[in-house]
């Protein structure tokens, strides 16, 4: 049993920082990409029968929604104090919320209401969508909208499909769709026919909101996300795979299951045939503050998820032999993607290799006092940058 006191202790030995560790999830209809340090002999870790491993998620409150073998701690993140066991974040949230978030925050928000992951696939998953509040509500759930970045460390290859088809084409009607439903198992449904595919670029991302249908291609994507894992499959057949109806409806009352009517009514129609759909969604860096001063300061950052409530990201990049205190209004997790140094007092480096189960020094937990008190991070290389992504829950004052 976890008390208050064991997370101030964690608190105080890391001053407001806490050490996690990797958190891997597998998904059993997709193929892992092999780019996110995994060894390759730990790819099934979870068993063949489970998939392969081409998730990790950072600072998770959040169970996996895996079907009847999700392990009970899938999708959780564990706090790994140095002097003391390991714990679950989510049950130091539960303990002392205040403490790590703020009691603001906790008053607010009841919890860290944020789930950032690594996706890391070897081709394209087929075109879904997520449910809004509304519809998520039904089945006891939470909608999801969700962001992309493309970091460029973790994608020196593209893999078989670097393209996302997102929306449907100008002119598609909801009798299009309807027909590709009908069509479900005849093989290929036919659903891509009606879309548009966009060409994947490292370094830039995309917005996409709750009823957007997308069909995730094979850069690795870091998403920022609210903590749900809610979604819809409307797509048959990807790569030849087969996928089953029950990943269409595994979020829909049953008495829906066979709706088709509903299940297409689930899609925000007008923002899936946006014709600017890519003006209206695609999302470029945006400096936190004026290059110059960065430059003079040894480091920048840009905002890599912004202009919506629900979450924020930033990427940090620290220059060789510098050092510079970085303040922020809220709580954040971070994963390293490049370099080594320190941050605060922890050690941190990207790892080469990990093995599953084992410990790295790439993620870490930064309590809201710690942000805004200022953390120092020193780039301890001689030659390579310090690059930090940086996410933040719902209600980051400076993301606006």
């Amino acid at each position: 049993m976890l008390d208050r006191q064991k997370v101030q202790d964690a608190f105080d030995a890391g001053q407001g920082i806490l050490r996690l560790e990797p958190c891997w999830v597998p998904r059993s209809f997709m193929i892992p990409g092999r780019r996110l340090k995994l060894h390759p002999d730990d790819l099934y870790a979870f068993g063949g029968h489970r998939g392969g491993i081409n998730e990790r998620w950072f600072s998770s409150t959040t169970k996996a929604s895996n079907g009847p073998a999700t392990l009970e701690d899938e999708g959780l993140s564990y706090v790994r104090p140095s002097n003391a066991d390991r714990f679950l974040l989510k049950t130091a949230v539960e303990t002392a919320g205040d403490l790590l978030l703020g009691t603001d925050v906790m008053a607010r928000e009841g919890g860290w209401n944020l789930l950032c992951k690594f996706f890391d696939n070897m081709g394209p998953i087929p075109h879904h969508m997520h449910q809004s509040d509304a519809l998520a509500s039904l089945v006891g759930q939470r909608g999801k909208p969700e962001a992309y970045y493309f970091p460029p460390q973790y994608n020196l290859t593209e893999n078989n499909f670097p393209y996302t088809f997102m929306g449907l084409e100008p002119g598609t009607t909801k009798d299009d769709i309807h027909r590709c439903l009908e069509s479900w198992n005849k093989g290929d449904n036919g659903i891509l026919f009606h879309s548009r595919a966009y060409r994947l670029q490292p370094g830039s991302g995309w917005q996409i909101n709750p009823g957007i249908l997308h069909a995730p291609g094979s850069l690795v994507t870091y998403e920022p996300q609210v903590n749900s894992d809610v979604f819809a499959m409307f797509q048959s057949v990807v790569e030849g795979r087969i996928i089953d109806w029950s990943l269409l409806t595994k979020d829909v009352r049953p008495e829906y299951h066979h709706d088709l009517d509903y299940l297409v009514e689930m899609l925000d129609w007008n923002a899936n045939v946006n014709p600017e759909f890519g003006k209206t969604n695609k999302v470029f860096p945006k400096p936190v503050r004026p290059r110059e001063a960065a430059a003079d300061d040894g480091y920048r950052e840009n905002w890599v998820s912004y202009g919506t409530p629900y979450y924020s990201a930033k990427e940090l990049t620290v220059l060789p032999n510098r050092t510079a205190t970085i303040e922020d209004s809220a709580a954040y997790g971070l994963i390293l993607t490049e370099g080594h140094g320190l941050f605060g007092k922890h050690e941190v480096a990207a790892p080469a290799m990990i093995r599953f189960g084992e410990m790295t020094q790439d993620e870490l937990f930064v309590t809201a006092g710690a942000a805004k008190a200022g953390v120092r991070v020193q780039n301890t290389s001689a030659t390579d940058p310090l690059v930090i992504l940086k996410h933040f829950g719902p209600g980051n004052p400076e993301a606006a």
